[in-house]
């Protein structure tokens, strides 16, 4: 054994026994006729002592030792005179007999401390490297206990861990697909699965009622800080359930992961909220419920008063920023120039002060009398010291710009607390949404997803006021997982594929297998998938999943480390029988 101890688990008890460790020199200092070390592994620091008039050679040996050296010493456990209370292992210290340099070191290029200097893509091609920070290790052991705590609660509910194939076919809906050639059926692709959708459905038709499995996805779509082309599901189906059964099964799932992961004990029923609901009030479908500012339509209030931008606007939306009234003229500029860049792409910013003595003043005083702006205020339940910020123009366009100011204010104000938790339901998506460059329908969540049964008589009549049998969790403005009662019945599958512009023959090509599968007797069923990097960075307190995956790709979708995705070799090339253009 290279170590009869770790370097996180020597304590007072310790003491007078002769231990061996191994690790990482951490750094080192030299005071007077001493040497210490700081050696590390993954469970922690031990400072080791060299004493000058002990052991003149060991002494010398410790003190050319660089950051990084790998070594194992030999040595016997000492009370520290000096201790350090922000370290597990600070009241010992080991005084080494014997030191052995097992491997040595380049110096990194950045630190190896929990506050490091290395950026974003410096640290991500010395990954192996970033990895080696505590911090970096407690998010991946906050990942483990996340997905050990899953098995344990989903196997205690009778669910069987069935993994499904990577490679398939490709599907037509959804983001795009990453393909891969197969050599043995030359001119034809594999997909990589965006989900294991229609497998776990026909594990369903199996008579497996109550499948999981933590698995890998893979989407070719634009990257930003919460997404990765290659993601991690907790992805479940159940058989023989209506809506309710999923919601209580999977919100006891969180509450669970909850409450052994980060001891927070969730006793209340998560709240449910309608889409349409979350729409008009925060203007996202995964909305940040941890602090109100929800928004206020002004939208006859500011009508006919000759200002055109809110004159010829479809809707005009508020926020109140309560007891902002000391913001500064410089920082409405700052929040107006942000609300304009091309992210957000709105026109500008109105404001309303509501001063402490009763006063108002805008941005636009010049077409709005005080009274007006009084009609504002009250409306917006705005008391003296609060703060307004208006903007106006198409409601759906306006109320996705006001979501994106009302969680940038609740970043600046301090309202978004990353140790406070607060879940929410949303139900009842729309089936379908409008695309107008294609002139068709296309699914909101995906195909297979079933109409709400009250409204099954508008989908040949009206099939853009179809609601969907699909629900959403989101927690802290992140959509932590969704899901849907799925269509078991091929004749409404087929209807399905209809309204969605497929043809006959293009159904039975991409979909057939299925289709001909519900004819065997499928049972009713449903299901919900969790984005694990997603859940945890969450649980985290982190609006990046990045850090909490191992080897995780940059935003363009590149792998820096291995320097992936790369060239193949003309010879692999003709293989698989492939030219570039």
């Amino acid at each position: 054994m290279f170590r009869s101890h770790t370097c996180g688990e020597l304590r007072l008890s310790h003491i007078g026994n002769e231990v061996t460790l191994a690790g990482w020199v951490q750094r080192s200092r030299e005071l007077g006729g001493m040497t210490f070390l700081d050696l590390r592994d993954r469970y922690g620091i031990t400072q080791l002592a060299f004493n000058l008039e002990d052991n003149a050679v060991l002494c010398a040996q410790a003190g050319k030792l660089g950051r990084e050296f790998v070594i194992q010493v030999i040595g016997k456990v000492i009370e520290r005179t000096s201790k350090n209370k922000n370290m597990l292992t600070g009241d010992i210290e080991i005084v080494v007999s014997n030191l052995v340099i097992l491997n040595s070191a380049k110096l990194p290029p950045f630190t190896i401390e929990d506050e490091t200097d290395g950026g974003d893509e410096l640290r991500l091609q010395y990954r192996y490297l970033d990895l080696r920070r505590n911090t970096m290790q407690e998010k991946l052991r906050l990942r483990n206990k996340v997905a050990l705590q899953t098995r344990i609660y989903l196997d205690s509910k009778d669910f069987l861990d069935i993994e499904t194939p990577f490679l398939i076919k490709s599907t037509p809906e959804g983001a795009r697909d990453f393909v891969v050639p197969s050599r043995m059926n030359e001119g034809q692709f594999y997909a990589l699965p965006q989900s294991p959708q229609t497998f776990k459905q026909l594990l369903m038709v199996s008579g497996f009622d109550r499948y999981y499995q933590i698995t890998k996805c893979f989407r070719d779509e634009d990257l930003r800080a919460d997404r990765q082309p290659e993601f991690t599901q907790i992805d479940c189906e159940m058989a023989f359930v209506e809506q309710d059964d999923i919601l209580n099964t999977f919100e006891g799932l969180i509450k669970h992961l909850f409450k052994t992961v980060r001891g927070i004990d969730f006793t209340e029923a998560f709240p449910r909220m309608d889409y349409s609901e979350a729409m008009s009030r925060y203007g996202s479908d995964k909305p940040d419920i941890r602090f109100d500012m929800e928004f206020v339509y002004l939208t006859n209030e500011t009508k006919g008063k000759g200002f055109a931008i809110f004159d010829d606007a479809e809707s005009v939306i508020a926020l109140n920023a309560v007891d902002c009234v000391e913001y500064t003229r410089k920082q409405i500029d700052e929040l107006t120039e942000w609300v304009k860049r091309p992210q957000i792409g709105a026109k500008g910013l109105i404001y309303l002060r509501c001063n402490a003595d009763g006063t108002f003043k805008s941005s636009v005083d010049k077409f709005y009398t005080q009274e007006d702006l009084a009609a504002w205020a009250k409306k917006a339940n705005a008391n003296p010291g609060d703060l307004l910020f208006l903007l106006s123009g198409d409601l759906e366009k306006t109320r996705k710009q006001m979501n994106e100011l009302r969680l940038h204010l609740g970043s600046e104000l301090g309202l978004r607390n990353p140790n406070v938790f607060k879940p929410l339901w949303v139900m009842d998506f729309p089936l379908l949404e409008w695309d107008e460059n294609n002139g068709r329908y296309h699914a909101m969540h995906h195909p297979f997803t079933s109409p709400k049964p009250e409204d099954m008589h508008l989908i040949q009549t009206d099939p853009g006021k179809v609601r969907a049998n699909a629900y959403d969790l989101a927690m802290n403005g992140v959509e932590l997982g969704g899901g849907s009662i799925r269509i078991h019945d091929r004749d409404l599958q087929s209807r399905m594929f209809d309204l969605l512009g497929f043809s006959k023959e293009e159904a039975q090509a991409q979909f057939g297998f299925l289709m001909s599968a519900f004819e065997y007797g499928a049972p009713p069923h449903g299901g919900l998938a969790f984005g694990l990097d997603r859940l945890v960075a969450t649980m985290g307190g982190s609006e990046s999943i990045r850090d909490y995956i191992a080897f995780p790709k940059n935003n363009s979708g590149r792998d820096t480390m291995i320097d992936a995705p790369s060239p193949l070799n003309a010879e692999q090339m003709a293989e698989l029988g492939i030219k570039l253009k």
